[in-house]
């Protein structure tokens, strides 16, 4: 089991072009939610670990995730209100948000005693490693299941304008890296987190995956690795999502050829991590051909010829 512990929360997307004042289009979202979705449809066993509101978005959010597969046993509920983000989409469908954090459920999470048995990954990241009290809740459960063996993926996703205090939250990030079996971020994040990609691999993760956009996807790794696919040629639509796709496919590909323990990634071949690059990236391209956060199914990237790398199980 794969289990991405984060926030869920309501996109308010902008109608017509994207220019706000527009109306807006709800749509269920969260960095972790997503990536739990597109898991989901990707054929994974996936657990969903959250608190999230009795709201109305709240039951919208546990609807959506019960019909794409994706067990809530670890969902926390809560009376408080459900996060929302505004987004504003810019030009090539890159998205900037405005998030509106207050009291949400979200952020009241808490340990729980224990995950499944089966658990062989552990994924997190964006805002729920921000905001208090339950970053310090998240944090925790990073740091107890990586003593326990477990693969722990790790998308900071930054949202700037959450992060009262840069320079702290940058050395908390560094206090992560030793839990941490794979980083992924966008070159954006690796930018504005100082992009010491050297002293990140040194101090714990085997792989940095780095998304490049349109240019596509290059992993960093601990052993002086660096490997790289293009992007899918598509008509963008939007990029919500995609690098949550990216994160789902990567755990997807990863699990099928049993690479989910902290050792393994330094097995990966060139050719190996060629494949599985690959695979997210064209998971990630289909991802932006729709509105919203809109992950592909299994199904799908077979019918493009594009689903798992040759000799996954």
């Amino acid at each position: 089991m794969i289990v991405v512990a984060g926030e869920a929360l309501i996109d308010l997307v902008p109608q017509a072009g994207g220019a706000l004042p527009a109306p807006l289009l709800p749509a269920r979202g969260g960095g972790p939610y997503n990536t739990a979705v597109a898991l989901g449809r990707l054929g994974a066993d996936v657990s969903f670990c959250s608190r999230i509101s009795t709201d109305a978005f709240g039951e919208s959010l546990i609807g959506r995730l019960r019909e794409e597969g994706v067990d809530t046993a670890l969902v926390q509920r809560g009376p408080e209100p459900t996060t929302l983000a505004v987004a504003a989409i810019g030009p090539g469908g890159s998205a900037a948000y405005t998030f509106y954090v207050e009291g949400t459920a979200d952020r009241l999470f808490t340990v729980p005693p224990e995950l499944p048995a089966a658990t062989r990954a552990l994924s997190l990241g964006t805002c729920s490693l921000v905001l208090e009290p339950g970053a310090s809740a998240y944090e925790e459960l990073m740091r107890r299941q990586a003593a326990r063996g477990v693969f722990v993926a790790l998308d900071p996703n930054v949202r700037p304008g959450l992060i009262p205090d840069a320079d702290a939250y940058r050395a908390r990030f560094r206090s992560w890296l030793p839990h941490v079996s794979m980083l992924k971020l966008s070159e954006e994040d690796a930018d504005w987190l100082g992009a010491d990609f050297g002293a990140w691999l040194a101090a714990g993760p085997a792989a940095v995956v780095l998304t490049r956009g349109g240019d596509g996807l290059t992993v960093l790794t601990r052993d002086g690795g660096r490997y790289s696919v293009p992007g899918e040629r598509v008509r963008v639509v939007d990029t919500i999502g995609a690098g949550d796709t990216v994160n789902a496919a990567l755990l997807h590909a990863l699990s099928e050829r049993e690479l989910l323990s902290p050792g393994a990634l330094g097995s990966l071949s060139p050719d190996r991590w060629r494949e599985v690059l690959g695979f997210a990236a064209r998971a990630a391209a289909l991802t932006c051909t729709k509105a919203g956060a809109e992950p592909p199914y299994a199904r799908e990237l077979r019918a493009a010829g594009t689903g798992l790398p040759p000799g996954a199980s």
